[in-house]
């Protein structure tokens, strides 16, 4: 599995637009991408500017179907100006999550 964790610092005055959006954007990956495995999106309870974007795909070319996509592509121009600084780092998964019934 292909990780994907993004940090965000937001403007102030757009977090709570910024949260809805993002939560909206998780929901149409999930929904549209087979290989989007997990979105979660979350933000620090001590500093509300802060997100954290935790994203697990099959594989990294799921992952490049992700940002080729047409959600991702509308997404980007809707948040870009509401974005403080941005850091994106990508992992392999190394465990298996334990399944449940």
């Amino acid at each position: 599995m292909f990780v994907v964790i993004v940090f965000f610092e937001i403007k102030p005055e757009q977090v709570e637009a910024f949260r809805a959006a993002m939560v909206g954007q998780a929901k149409r990956c999930l929904e549209h991408e087979p290989g989007c495995r997990q979105f979660d999106v979350s933000q620090d309870p001590q500093l509300p500017t802060s997100f954290f974007l935790y994203e697990v795909y099959d594989d990294e070319a799921a992952f490049e179907a992700h940002k080729a996509s047409s959600h991702f592509a509308d997404f980007g121009p809707v948040v870009k100006d509401w974005i403080a600084s941005r850091k994106l780092v990508t992992y392999l998964r190394v465990s298996e999550r334990p399944r449940t019934n």
